[in-house]
């Protein structure tokens, strides 16, 4: 016996992080998740695999119209007339009373009670699957313990949007416990709501196999589903599949051995040079740069941020946008530390640095930096003012980040004018 267990789908929504720039590739944003998902169909037609699960939040909510289950009926008609069974389950981001439209599904969709547990038996391959879909978004019971006791002779699988526990970055929704699903008797817990993949094996094997797609930075490395295998002697495998069509990945850049702007740029480049070779053959990456490292061109870095995005963008684009696209650069330098022995030019540097440190918090000077800089954004084309992010800052005076980033690159850029 075959089956696909996945989760999380989410399907249509969107990918954040990369549409604000017009060279984004629009294309496969728009439609990464249901890419994903066709690609997860054509798997399960091509491995004829028994049946698959979706263990809860197939929809990222509501539909805003109809083509969202147009496009999901059309996926489920092609495994019907594969003849293989979807077991379906609600989630918190498709619990059944928020979802206010719908659609008949074809005979091959199961879809779980809100009520109370429910359970299908499979009689020619001797399985039986509980579970208990949401009826509300923000269903904090523990589900689990409703879930009804094993069928004898029957290998069973619990289905169950969970939180579990120890995953405080997800809202705790059906809270439960892993000994409470080990000591529940089944063979195995089809898991979903927590979007990296984990694995647990003991008297049953419990998986979380991520979500489908990942939709942004946060959610960065492989993602897809997980096939699972079991013999006539009960024994489960378990192996992952990813089908993401669109990749996330963090890319640490260390300039510590740079000594120019340009330096800085070079080993960028390298490093994405690599990560093109490594990981990007496959399908498209979508990349955050963290610059880090302790170096003499931390202040210039920062001093020069808009034009290292400039080279940064110009890097992937020799590199082939078909293959990279670029998220943020980020900037996590560190300023050389200084020699006990100072010179006279070094120790005026540290007094100004102390007195711009100050001027921080000094609100006379806050106000009068505050007002020549309004006049200044005053001059400035109207063009200009949605793309430069310190513009609403300084028309709300709230200056300290742009204090911060501005103070060391003025003084790298003093200390180098000696």
């Amino acid at each position: 016996m075959r089956f696909i267990h996945a989760a999380d789908i989410h399907l249509d929504s969107p990918l954040t992080g990369l549409g604000a720039y017009a060279d984004a590739p629009a294309q496969a944003l728009r439609t990464a998740t249901r890419d994903a998902f066709t690609a997860l169909v054509d798997l399960a037609i091509n491995e004829q695999v028994d049946f698959m699960i979706i263990a809860g939040d197939l929809y990222d909510g509501n539909w805003k119209d109809h083509n969202t289950g147009l496009y999901f009926v059309a996926q489920m008609g092609r495994l019907n007339r594969a003849r293989i069974p979807v077991y379906l389950l609600h989630g918190n981001h498709d619990a059944a009373n928020d979802m206010t439209r719908g659609l008949l599904m074809p005979e091959n969709v199961f879809v779980f009670g809100t009520e109370r547990a429910s359970t299908f038996v499979l009689d020619e391959l001797k399985v039986a699957l509980h579970g208990h879909s949401f009826k509300v978004a923000a269903t904090t019971d523990n589900l689990a313990v409703q879930y009804p006791a094993p069928i004898d002779g029957m290998f069973n699988i619990g289905v169950l949007h969970t939180a579990l526990e120890g995953n405080a970055q997800h809202a705790t929704y059906a809270p439960c416990s892993l000994d409470e699903l080990q000591a529940r008797g089944y063979q195995y817990w089809a898991l979903g709501h927590v979007h990296e993949y984990a694995i647990w094996r003991g008297d049953a094997v419990v998986v979380f196999p991520g979500n489908l797609q990942g939709r942004h930075i946060r959610e960065s490395g492989p993602r897809g589903a997980v096939m699972v295998s079991c013999d006539a002697l009960g024994h489960v495998d378990v192996h992952r599949i990813f089908v993401d069509v669109l990749r996330w990945e963090t890319v640490q850049v260390d300039v510590s051995a740079c000594l120019t702007f340009n330096d800085a740029v070079r080993a960028i480049g390298a490093a994405l040079d690599a990560v093109a070779l490594d990981k990007g053959a496959d399908r498209p990456l979508a990349l955050r740069v963290v610059v880090c490292g302790t170096s003499v061109v931390h202040g210039e870095l920062f001093g020069l941020e808009h034009q290292l995005r400039a080279e940064v963008l110009a890097q992937v684009a020799a590199i082939g946008n078909e293959r990279l696209w670029l998220e943020k650069v980020q900037l996590a330098t560190q300023p050389p530390a200084q020699a006990s022995s100072r010179s006279e030019h070094v120790e005026a540097l540290d007094d100004l640095a102390e007195y711009l440190k100050a001027a921080q918090t000094d609100p006379d000077f806050r106000a009068g930096l505050q007002a020549d800089l309004l006049a200044l954004v005053g001059k400035a084309p109207a063009a200009l003012h949605d793309s430069i992010p310190w513009f609403s800052d300084i028309r709300t005076g709230e200056l300290d980040a742009l204090l911060q980033e501005v103070r060391p690159a003025l003084m790298a850029q003093l200390d180098k004018a000696d």
